[in-house]
């Protein structure tokens, strides 16, 4: 109870449990002041105006976690840790892994996180220590979902898209569920809106009768792992049925000869039938989708994380850019991002596995081999950053041992999570409510938005903002040259153009001292910035940067001027904004002019992709007798938010992530809801309950994610204290996109037997 007399005030922030980061405001309270205990959206963030969803009022279940890092831990020799000052934890830190580097190079240490879920700002600040140290190689969970798509979308528009659904005639939802798992601003409203209108449809693709199927005019409910056939059926559909745009196609693009001859040996009616919807389906949803006057897609983890993962992504873009639904209102458009994080470039590979690396990021089905293969380019050291791979990437047993043979493994985060309790240094971070945060997930249009969050409430004792961290970890390194810091303070002292000259001259125009920009900023800045934001310093060179870059989107959102006084304006309006701004206001007839090929005209025939689509005709079938059935390792449910919360308690329901089968083959194994089974598949086995229900096909079962978390601190009579299985226990490094490496967790083949003894394993 608040024994406070007064009302606490409300405290503007947003949620963090997934990438729409919708405002909300919170009021604090409980015997210390430090409980979030009241919530609601926040009207005045630009993007989401007052909208929340139920999940954001758990987030008591965040700050106040029971497994809460407050002081820097260093392991001992007996595996156990001992608590340590800062001064020893930095100094420690920077002779292991300046030692690596000496010894094998900066590249032989590898940089995992820097971007949880709302958590940007630390990754840019890592940078700068990447930089100190010549680390070469990095990734992140962006790596298990997005680069097919990314890659994909560099080569053949050499830009990323994101679409209008709120002004489309028909939406078109590909392996996404966004009732729950959002990523369009106000999801919930939007999709009621589309719904109850009569002009407009809704077409979703998923295995799962999922809340937003249940809204659609047409669900596809696709078999497990045969997108890609349903999309080369849709698309030949489209091409047999004259539904494509071809004054759109002889303007915009290139090579629709070769993708039209591909099309064209489709067996429509037996590709549908592989896929498991009837052909009348898909061709009502060909026409549905080549009549639209304005259709907006998305597709998302259901195929990203599947079989064909990259050839899907490809097909995807086919739909909507032979039917001409690109730059105009309703459609897919380019945004003007503050930073861009959808880099789809390939540059180089991994040094050991030779795996294509896609905007910079490994694959993580490969950091594993990376690391435990004997090559003298192996990774050695590692640095985790607001992430715990030990848990979310595929094969954990494996991931656990990489980790365990590592020099050094030092962890950046709120918990002691599992990869943290295989490191040799857990340094505590403040929480995203006690500390200056963002997201560099603004991907909307025509007005874009960016929202940096003031601290709510002051960090407890011990723990550190992660900007602190890096700035000390840098200096440890001998890499700040306390000159340059002493001549940009007394530049700023005469002013803020004085300060911008200087910094441009001394920082960005040298390219050894550039790369640590980040924490020049914090260090130089940071001390005069209002109470709270220092950790926001960065944010002065991405102003600058996107102003240098997109003027004309910054001045039609009011920030005019050169480069350097439009930069200036957008940062100082940054600070002052605690529910965000926008800055950024697009047009519509530009976005044609932001294909970023070499001539401007799109890419429709990539043909490695278009090779590998002719092969489904005489390819493989997806089966295996062994393993009856496809396990998707990892559905997002109402009580589900990847690992952010780490104690069980804060799931109302479904406590031990229930594995979803179908009634069907609960029969076949004579079970109910509540029974036990035991899950086996080629990489491991687990026994769980069950929850027997119609939303799935028969053959597909499905297991939340976010559970399975060694949290030692919680006491719970909801089930097993872990909370549920940890689904990458079941998963393969070896289950991978044969392109870009993105795993496989919605399809992992599997079986199932009954349990005798509902009460734990059989005896």
């Amino acid at each position: 109870m608040n024994h406070h007399s007064q009302t606490p005030p409300w405290k503007p922030t947003a949620c963090i449990l997934c990438e729409c980061n919708c405002g909300i405001e919170i009021q604090l309270g409980g015997e210390d002041g430090r409980r979030l205990i009241r919530f609601r959206g926040d009207r005045k963030h630009p993007a989401s105006r007052g909208y929340a969803c139920e999940k954001p009022h758990r987030l008591d279940y965040y700050q106040n976690g029971r497994d809460r890092l407050l002081q820097p831990q260093r392991r001992r020799a007996d595996g156990t840790f001992e608590t340590i000052d800062w001064d020893t934890a930095i100094r420690e830190i920077a002779v292991r892994l300046s030692r690596v580097r000496d010894s094998f190079g900066g590249e032989s240490i590898f940089y995992y996180g820097g971007g949880g879920q709302g958590n940007h700002l630390p990754g840019a600040y890592a940078a700068a220590t990447r930089r100190a140290l010549g680390s070469r190689y990095r990734s992140s969970a962006l790596a298990q979902e997005k680069t097919g798509e990314f890659w994909v979308s560099e080569r053949m528009l050499g830009t990323y898209t994101r679409a209008d659904f709120e002004h489309c005639d028909v939406a078109f939802f590909l392996g996404k569920n966004p009732w729950f798992s959002h990523s369009i601003p106000q999801a919930r409203v939007t999709l009621k809106n589309i719904a109850k209108d009569p002009d407009r449809k809704m077409i979703v693709v998923d295995p799962r009768r999922t809340k937003t199927a249940e809204l659609a005019d047409i669900h596809l409910q696709v078999r497990p792992g045969t997108d890609a056939w349903l999309l080369a059926a849709m698309l030949a559909a489209l091409v047999e049925e004259n539904l494509i745009d071809q004054s759109f196609l002889t303007a915009h693009t290139t090579g629709y000869e070769d993708v039209r001859d591909m099309l064209a040996r489709v067996p429509i009616a037996t590709y549908c039938e592989h896929a498991g919807v009837s052909e009348a389906l898909v061709r009502e949803a060909a026409r549905v989708i080549g009549r639209a006057e304005r259709l907006a897609t998305f597709e998302d983890l259901g195929v990203q994380m599947n079989r064909h993962s990259t050839l899907v992504s490809y097909l995807h873009r086919l739909v909507w850019l032979l039917t001409g639904n690109f730059g105009k209102k309703g459609t897919q458009f380019v945004p003007t991002p503050l930073l861009p994080i959808a880099d789809g470039k390939h540059k180089r590979d991994s040094p050991v596995v030779g795996a294509r690396i896609i905007g910079g990021l490994v694959p993580c089905n490969v950091i594993a081999d990376e690391i435990l293969t004997d090559h003298e380019k192996r990774y050695r050291a590692m640095i985790v950053e607001s992430a715990n791979p030990a848990h979310s990437l595929a094969d954990s047993k494996r991931m656990r041992e990489a980790l365990k043979s590592l020099d050094t493994l030092v962890v950046i985060d709120v918990a002691m999570t599992e990869t943290a309790q295989l490191a040799d240094y857990v340094l505590p971070a403040a929480t995203q409510f006690e500390k200056a945060e963002a997201t560099f997930f603004n991907l909307e249009f025509p007005e874009n938005y960016f929202h940096l969050r003031p601290p709510i409430l002051p960090a407890p004792e011990g723990p550190l903002p992660e900007a602190e961290i890096h700035a000390r970890l840098v200096e440890e390194l001998g890499a700040l040259d306390p000159a340059l810091i002493e001549a940009l303070q007394a530049a700023g002292a005469k002013g803020k153009e004085a300060f911008a000259m200087a910094f441009l001259e001394r920082v960005m125009s040298q390219p050894e001292v550039a790369g640590l920009a980040p924490v020049i900023l914090y260090r130089v800045l940071g001390p005069f910035l209002p109470t709270g934001l220092d950790q926001g310093a960065v944010l002065l060179a991405l102003a600058f940067r996107c102003a240098l870059k997109q003027p004309r989107s910054l001045a039609r959102a009011g920030f005019t001027g050169t480069p350097p006084e439009a930069a200036g304006k957008l940062f100082e309006a940054i600070l002052a904004s605690p529910s965000g701004i926008v800055f950024a206001v697009d047009d519509w007839d530009e976005v044609l002019a932001r294909v970023g090929t070499a001539d401007g005209k799109i890419r429709l025939a990539l043909p490695d992709l278009l090779e590998v689509a002719k092969g489904l005709c005489t390819g493989p079938r997806l089966s295996n007798p062994a393993f009856p059935f496809v396990l998707s390792a990892g559905e997002r449910r109402s009580f589900t938010a990847n690992t952010i919360f780490r104690d069980p308690n804060w799931r109302k329901k479904d406590a031990d992530g229930a594995l979803r089968i179908h009634p069907h083959d609960a029969a076949d194994l004579g079970v109910a809801s509540g029974d036990s089974v035991r899950l086996t598949t080629a990489r491991g086995s687990a026994v769980v309950a069950v929850e027997v229900t119609g939303t799935m096909l028969p053959g597909h079962i499905s297991l939340p994610n976010g559970t399975g978390l060694a949290n030692r601190e919680v006491d719970t009579d909801q089930g097993d204290p872990s909370g549920g299985i940890a689904p990458n226990e079941l998963t393969s490094v070896e289950m991978r996109d044969p392109f870009v490496g993105t795993p496989w967790h919605k399809h992992v083949p599997a079986r199932l037997e009954a349990v005798c003894n509902q009460s734990g394993p059989p005896s």
